[in-house]
């Protein structure tokens, strides 16, 4: 069966020439003038490969990952070798413009197979021809690009309910316990409703390192360099932490897209030994609130981030509005994210809102009410040490290290061993004030 193709670029109309004298494998369908006229014709299921033959410095990972979701494999034909490396990185097949119409036809059988398997589970293309020929160069991404399997860190997602369950707060103090106890730690702020890492920080930094993070992304330029860059170093008691700060305003949220966001946590993965994101509360699928499937998803980054985590602890403060809210959000969680099994952890947890014996009160509740999952923590309410912390722009660990709050985390997120740090019990006192 012939593959129904579009195409774009300058040099499209000698390649739709050579394309259509080989009579049959490959049809071209229509050859577009501008990008957003290729999209749409993928997006009608006009066809199922599209080919960007010269000028491919427009193809970025959100296109290939738009157009692979509507089964449509992408392929790059430059003659800059830089640019078919780039590509390449962005798991994109490239090839030099002088392709042989052969080898090209191939190739697209190629992209239609890998495309499938991306928006079908695996599942082949019926529209497959003969492998690619030895002489066509597919380039894969630079070898730290894509790290060894026993180079690969961990992701630790912190995800919760609408209403302020904590979020932010567990997860910067759980990055702080991780580097303390000598682990090389991420923080990002992946939250886009209402970015707070860098306020809790006491970060004065309106750049958005997330945000600069997804556009090196996109454009397959986001190296281990330049993740140094655009990841702000803080300086803790006993470690350091590199944050990718989150969004300055709310109304920014297109510019993290879920394809740019997957590549951005694949790096830090690489470069940490532990990636902790803090991620947005709600789960709502964006079609759902739109007919344009092409269009930037705003809970995206919440659901890549939740798909990829190693671990995720789902946070829930322990009162009688936020259990049955925490109990609703884990069925949206699991209809979201099939095969999630989050950690549930209670904040501020105390006898004034639960009863006279809290933990007691909440276990035999989430016995009774709950989706059936173990309860992994319950962090006790202590206001004055969050909010010391908060004020000077600091982590429990800096300002509280006596607190059972800084505790409560420590056991939570550190293996046995490395809560006996040296700076478990020390007393607080004055930190001098670092640059961050």
């Amino acid at each position: 069966m012939s593959i129904p193709v579009v195409t774009i670029g300058a040099g499209q109309a000698e390649l739709v020439g050579s394309l259509e004298r080989l009579h049959g494998p490959v049809t071209v369908v229509r050859r577009c003038s501008e990008l957003a006229e290729l999209v749409a014709a993928c997006q009608t299921g006009l066809a199922r490969a599209a080919v960007v033959a010269g000028g491919t410095a427009e193809v970025t990972a959100t296109l290939s990952d738009r157009l692979a979701a509507v089964g449509v494999g992408l392929i790059g034909l430059t003659d800059d070798a830089a640019e078919r490396e780039r590509l390449g990185g962005l798991g994109i097949l490239a090839a030099a413009e002088a392709i042989e119409a052969a080898d090209l036809a191939s190739l697209i059988s190629e992209a239609v197979e890998e495309a499938a398997r991306r928006t079908r589970g695996g599942l082949s293309s019926s529209f497959g021809l003969a492998g690619v020929r030895p002489d066509v160069q597919s380039l894969a991404p630079e070898p730290d690009a894509v790290p060894e399997p026993d180079r690969q860190g961990e992701i630790l997602a912190v995800w919760g309910p609408i209403g302020s369950p904590g979020r932010t707060t567990i997860a910067v103090n759980c990055a702080a316990e991780l580097a303390a106890a000598g682990q090389s730690v991420i923080l990002v702020d992946a939250d886009t409703y209402g970015a707070s890492v860098a306020g809790v920080l006491g970060l004065l930094d309106d750049s958005a390192g997330l945000a600069q993070a997804c556009r090196l992304a996109d454009q397959g330029l986001l190296d281990s360099s330049a993740l140094e860059r655009v990841a702000t170093p803080v300086v803790i008691a006993g470690g350091t932490v590199r944050v990718l700060t989150g969004l300055t305003r709310a109304d920014r949220w297109p510019e993290l897209r879920a394809a740019a966001f997957a590549m951005v946590l694949e790096r830090c993965r690489a470069a940490a030994e532990t990636v902790v994101v803090d991620v947005g509360f709600c789960l709502e699928a964006d079609e759902e609130l739109s007919f344009d499937t092409m269009a930037p998803r705003r809970n995206g980054t919440t659901l890549r981030a939740l798909e990829l985590a190693d671990r995720v602890l789902a946070v829930g403060a322990a009162d009688s509005v936020a259990m049955p809210r925490l109990v609703r959000a884990l069925a949206e969680l699991d209809s979201a994210v099939p095969g999630c099994a989050p950690a549930v952890v209670f904040n501020r947890v105390r006898s004034s809102a639960v009863g006279r014996f809290p933990e007691r009160a909440l276990r035999d509740a989430w016995e009774r009410f709950g989706p059936g999952l173990p309860i992994a923590a319950m962090l006790p309410h202590d206001a004055a040490a969050a909010d010391a912390a908060l004020l000077n722009g600091q982590v429990l660990l800096e300002c509280a290290p006596d607190s059972a709050l800084r505790q409560a985390i420590t056991a939570l997120v550190c293996a046995p061993g490395q809560r006996s740090s040296r700076f478990a019990g020390r007393r607080a006192r004055p930190l001098a004030k670092l640059p961050r």
